[in-house]
């Protein structure tokens, strides 16, 4: 039985995990802050941008969809070898493939080229996490955090991330808007946030080059199992098996409606103006930041399991009904409240992705349960954008995307409520 003031312990327990943070620790969170500004800059108008280069729906679907089976390939590349390369080194790899993506897609309309630049370089559609960066990360946090501040600094780290993406759609769509009033085409105007994303990274390139010798991986012996010398996996493969196939799903359904489309929906269907989007998402991304904290004190009551599943079902059934509404502000409303509830699984399923593999094997975990969802979130655009982008279908995805999220809370619930984390189990 929990005592009467097990919250106020909680509360000191998301300040403490703050504080306790180290040099490096610090940097982590200032170059995740970079990154989810740049994804969320870049999302808003990136299929706006698409649009005015000529591309149709399915050539937009198609890029988008090259993009992240682009950024999962060569993400299961870096994050699999990152204890082995250097995480520093992988990090700073990253971060210049986000500004070589940046500078072809700002460079060119040539479909070919774009299409390369999608598959071999960093791009978030979503306005989420891509890339090698989240396995490292997580991994890096998680050796240097107790396990009891483990959940609540994934929770700060989740809160930085989202108020970051939140303050990067809103500056895209006010940047955008101005170029547009100052008389620039659309085209010009949209590249001009494809360029500053490019700058993002390599600003990220910097500061990662300054991490320290303790983010590295702690040296083990060599092991001698075919999949762990390929995965990093050994004693954990059963259980990360099973959680990549249920966040696949998850990815996969949450594919078909990212920010970007998303946007282009609004776009489409209301006439939404690139300030308002950016003002959409702005407040989105800040409801998702909020949420972050909120879930790390109700993970303490409940469980991890529970609360992922807890929180994500009524979100699904928010999303299901977005374009169910008949005005813009009805569609604006649920959507808010919808981000208000849907992000407060992030932190949680990082934390017990960490707390039930082993150790030593957690860099691994955290990129082949990130790569299984790039890879089920990579799919579903080339689906989805034409539907969007037609009068019959444009509100299927969302239907589509809400129902297999509720397939997966329950089947995640009914996986894996048995298991609780460790720490859980000391209690």
């Amino acid at each position: 039985m929990r005592s009467p003031d097990a919250a106020p312990h909680v509360d000191a327990g998301l300040v403490a995990s703050l504080r306790g943070l180290d040099q490096d620790g610090r940097l982590l969170f200032a170059t995740r802050i970079l990154r989810m500004f740049g994804y969320g800059f870049l999302a808003v108008v990136l299929v706006l941008y698409l649009a005015a280069l000529g591309l149709d729906a399915p050539a937009i679907g198609a890029i988008l969809t090259l993009t992240l089976i682009g950024d999962t390939l060569i993400s299961l590349w870096l994050t699999t070898r990152a204890d082995r390369f250097g995480r520093r080194r992988v990090l700073v790899a990253g971060s210049l493939l986000m500004v070589g993506a940046g500078v072809m897609f700002a460079g060119t309309s040539w479909v070919p080229l774009l299409v390369l630049a999608a598959t071999i370089g960093v791009i978030s559609p979503t306005g989420n996490e891509v890339g090698p960066f989240l396995a490292v990360e997580q991994a890096a946090l998680s050796q240097a955090t107790p396990d009891a501040r483990r959940t609540p600094t994934f929770a700060w780290y989740n809160l930085a991330g989202y108020v970051a993406t939140a303050v990067g759609a809103l500056s895209a769509g006010f940047v955008s808007q101005a170029l547009l009033g100052a008389g620039l085409a659309s085209v010009d105007a949209y590249r001009a946030i494809v360029i500053g994303y490019a700058i993002v990274g390599l600003t990220m390139a910097a500061v990662f080059a300054r991490l320290g010798p303790g983010v590295e991986a702690p040296v083990t012996p060599k092991a001698d199992d075919g999949i762990r010398r390929r995965l990093g996996l050994g004693r954990s493969k059963g259980i990360v098996a099973r959680l990549s196939a249920l966040f696949a799903l998850d990815s996969f359904a949450g594919g078909f409606v990212p920010q970007s489309l998303m946007a282009y929906w609004f776009h489409l269907r209301f006439g939404v103006e690139p300030a308002l989007l950016g003002g959409i998402f702005f407040g989105a991304n800040l409801l998702a930041a909020a949420s972050s904290l909120s879930a790390s004190r109700i993970a303490a009551r409940i469980g991890l399991v529970n609360t992922m599943v807890v929180t994500h079902l009524p979100s699904n059934v928010l999303l299901i009904l977005v374009p169910l509404m008949p005005s813009l502000p009805l569609a604006i409303a649920v959507l808010l409240l919808r981000f208000s509830l849907s992000q407060m699984d992030v932190p949680i399923r990082q934390s017990y992705v960490m707390a039930v593999v082993e150790p030593g094997e957690r860099s691994a975990a955290a990129g082949v349960t990130g790569i299984a969802r790039t890879t089920g979130a990579a799919i579903s655009p080339a689906l989805s954008a034409p539907l969007i982008a037609s009068a019959a279908f444009t509100g299927l995805p969302f239907f589509i995307a809400g129902g297999l999220k509720i397939v997966y809370d329950l089947s995640l619930w009914a996986a894996f409520r048995a298991r609780p984390a460790p720490e859980e189990r000391r209690r």
